[in-house]
């Protein structure tokens, strides 16, 4: 179940329940308008035909109301979860931005020791800032292999 779903429930939106209404309605005429002969009851059969005309119209224009619901929520949603990420990330560095993670041997690395330590750990180390750079470079790595590999079916190419 996505996120607008639970969203929807939990809410108690009543475009949902609406929608669910029109569905199990819209459901039945179809099953009535079947049952009846446009030959022998013309008359019936046309009018429950503008019925679920009607019916169908209002359908999408619900669908295309919670459509445009769903993809604030989902903007709202992805801006709210990318700014505690982030943030969070700017939040420690910034609040240790003189403290280095570890430091490296003397000498191994030459004059990107002066990098590593950027913006203002001390030099011969790697501070929070670079670190974090490293760790989320690696993890976006990860990801893309598990994705090309584990979660692509046998037999297709990825996109």
């Amino acid at each position: 179940m996505k996120a607008h779903d639970l969203y929807l429930k939990a809410s108690k939106d009543p475009r949902a329940a609406k929608q669910d209404k029109l569905k199990r309605d819209l459901l039945k005429m179809k099953n009535e308008l079947a049952s009846t002969s446009s030959q022998d009851e013309f008359a019936k059969w046309a009018k429950m035909r503008r019925r679920l005309d009607k019916g169908i119209t209002d359908l999408e224009k619900l669908n295309s109301e919670i459509a445009f619901s769903k993809t604030g929520f989902e903007l709202k949603l992805k801006s709210i979860l990318w700014f505690l990420i982030h943030g969070s990330q700017v939040v420690m560095v910034l609040w240790f931005r003189k403290s280095s993670v570890f430091y490296l041997p003397p000498g191994w690395f030459g004059p990107l020791d002066r990098l590593l330590c950027l913006p203002f750990s001390p030099v011969g180390s790697v501070s929070v800032a670079v670190w974090f750079a490293a760790c989320r470079r690696f993890i976006k790595a990860i990801a893309l292999t598990v994705n090309d590999f584990a979660l692509t079916p046998a037999g297709s190419t990825p996109s």
